[in-house]
């Protein structure tokens, strides 16, 4: 498709072809580019060969070819073609002329070369770039070629591309320049000068040989198509644009953030991606949710095990001794916490709305934060049977979504325990994406509602975490009584009312068990109630309803009324029965003091 018409086609077999509507019809623009020869009688292996040893003829490719077409996007009518025999032509004119360039003339090339690719450059009509390899002959070289004289000389790019590395296609960067990505034999390789240094995409690609390269434009994202395993995104490959050699040196980098589209995302099957389909439902993964950070480490953060092990394997290398480093040295290394990034998420107000942790290696990295608060719900230590306040995707520490606004990240390094800020912060926007049919509340407005229904939630799954110890304390207790030399009797008598009345804090938060066990409808529960009010977060964007409210209220109320007597139940009551028992003697169980050893 020409860059100057979006109703020109150009299309090639032995010549160039031109249709001004859209391909309804075509003329020729160019006589035969190729070197219109033979294949029967050209020399396979060294010779020639009888009409009666080739098979199969007619599912090989048709030899003397245009392989590849480019027009300027500068110079409108400046036209490159490639050819699989070995030929470059450029015409200035639209096609009127052409002039025909050898690869062979291209220092380096062989004169079989083909021609993989040929793209014209984005800033300058006198640039091209091509991309040639040479396979069929045993060599597999990366050709990777560049002329800024329209084909008058020309240069290699291929740099430090590793040897077999046969270069497929070449795209340039809309914006920068000098930033190029190549599809290879075996990956994706990307250069920010032009072609001098060259780094290997990785992030989660196999090693595998990719055929075609393209860039969407509007979301700056990378698409590579490999042979046989289907395609990848590289989603907004944008930080590229920002990084040198020099800036690659530093202790790290944090790439400006794109704007984060706020919405709720839909789950046509009920659950996340593919729910309960299996894997004959095939499904790919949709980009990461939310606001995407990308930051690059210089060298990374290495623990003392890290170090020792990046000296030992150097000796071991040149077959060396390696010291053994002592006892001392091995605890400090066990004692050491892992090394980790964080990236503290700030609203407008400079107030912390999340932190997440990051990879700490060396190099590029990416993390995505879901656009929520981290949730209220208590550290779960045990099953306690209720509802817990968390969201049901995500990794478990996702509360409610935050508004849309302005934001801002800072990266930092956690090391031994002492964090510090690396870079940053940097700020971004969080959008909303959808005005909802019916007026609704603000998001602002559903976040303050939000906040009050988290607060809850941090006091009802505390009681309900608190209650399933409670059991588990009296457990234990039971156990403890029943080894030790204390007469039957008072304690236990206790210790069953201590049980029961946790039995009635039980059912006021999460319901009559027996009930539920036989699938009977009952009774509205604390725990029920508040799942209602933060069923307001991320179901729609219409805000919390009367009903919401209402369910709120109503939970309020009823864990107020329950909450002074469980806290003196567990705070006051279950500590003096476990004081009694401890001046009886009975054997220790989890959660009290250390017993007096006399």
């Amino acid at each position: 498709i020409s860059p100057h018409s979006p109703t020109r086609l150009y299309f090639a077999s032995q010549r160039v072809w031109r249709s001004d509507d859209r391909g309804d019809s075509w003329r020729p623009v160019s006589p035969d580019l190729t070197k219109d020869e033979d294949r029967i009688l050209l020399p396979v292996m060294g010779r020639q060969w009888s009409s009666t040893a080739p098979w199969d003829l007619s599912a090989m490719s048709n030899y003397n070819t245009i392989t590849s077409l480019a027009e300027s996007p500068v110079q409108e009518g400046l036209l490159w073609a490639g050819t699989d025999d070995g030929l470059l032509q450029v015409s200035a004119n639209g096609g009127e002329s052409w002039t025909a360039i050898p690869v062979g003339d291209l220092p380096g090339v062989p004169a079989t070369a083909f021609v993989n690719d040929i793209k014209a450059d984005f800033f300058d009509a006198d640039t091209v770039y091509v991309c040639l390899d040479n396979h069929k002959f045993g060599d597999f070289k990366p050709y990777l070629m560049k002329s800024t004289d329209r084909g008058a000389s020309w240069s290699s790019i291929a740099g430090n591309i590793p040897d077999r590395h046969l270069v497929w296609r070449v795209v340039q960067d809309h914006v920068k320049r000098d930033l190029l990505f190549a599809a290879t034999e075996f990956g994706i390789f990307f250069t920010v000068d032009g072609g001098g240094t060259w780094f290997e995409l990785s992030g989660g690609v196999p090693t595998i040989s990719f055929r075609d390269l393209a860039i969407q434009r509007r979301e700056n994202d990378l698409v590579g198509a490999s042979f046989g395993r289907g395609f990848y995104v590289l989603d907004d490959y944008s930080s590229l644009r920002e990084i040198s050699e020099e800036a690659l040196e530093e202790e790290a980098i944090l790439f400006p953030v794109r704007k984060a589209p706020w919405y709720i995302q839909r789950r046509p099957l009920g659950q996340g991606g593919q729910a309960s389909q299996g894997g004959a439902y095939y499904i790919a993964d949709n980009p990461p949710f939310g606001a995407v950070f990308t930051y690059h480490l210089g060298e990374g953060l290495k623990s003392r095990e890290d170090t020792r092990r990046e000296a030992e394997k150097k000796l071991e290398k040149e077959w060396k001794d390696t010291p053994y480093v002592g006892y001392d040295e091995l605890e400090r290394e066990r004692r050491q916490p892992e090394p980790t990034m964080l990236l503290t998420i700030r609203d407008s107000g400079g107030e912390v709305v999340r932190a997440l942790t990051g990879p700490a290696r060396k190099g590029f990295h990416r993390v995505a934060w879901d656009l929520t608060y981290p949730t209220s719900s208590a550290i779960r230590t045990t099953s306690s049977g209720g509802w817990q306040g968390g969201r049901g995707d995500g990794d478990g520490n996702s509360g409610f979504m935050a508004p849309p606004g302005t934001y801002s990240v800072t990266l930092s390094k956690k090391v031994d325990g002492v964090v510090t800020d690396v870079v940053g912060p940097v700020e971004f926007e969080v959008v909303r994406v959808f005005e909802g049919v019916l007026e609704g509340t603000p998001p602002a407005e559903t976040a303050v509602f939000m906040q009050e229904v988290a607060a809850l939630n941090r006091g009802v799954s505390a009681a309900s975490q608190a209650v399933a110890l409670g059991f588990k304390t009296i457990e234990h207790l039971e156990k403890a009584l029943a080894r030790s030399t204390v007469d039957p009797g008072t304690l236990d008598t206790e210790l069953e009312t201590l049980k029961q009345r946790l039995y009635d804090f039980d059912m006021a938060l999460s319901g009559n068990r027996s009930m539920r066990t036989l699938g009977e409808p009952r009774s509205p529960t604390i725990a029920g109630r508040l799942r209602i009010a933060t069923m307001t977060d991320g179901q729609s964007d219409y805000g919390p309803t009367a009903t919401h409210r209402r369910a709120f209220e109503i939970a309020t109320e009823e864990f107020a009324a329950i909450e002074p007597e469980l806290r003196t139940l567990l705070e006051v009551d279950l500590p003096a029965l476990e004081a009694k028992m401890e001046a009886a003697g009975v054997p220790w169980t989890p959660g009290r003091p250390l017993p007096e050893v006399r």
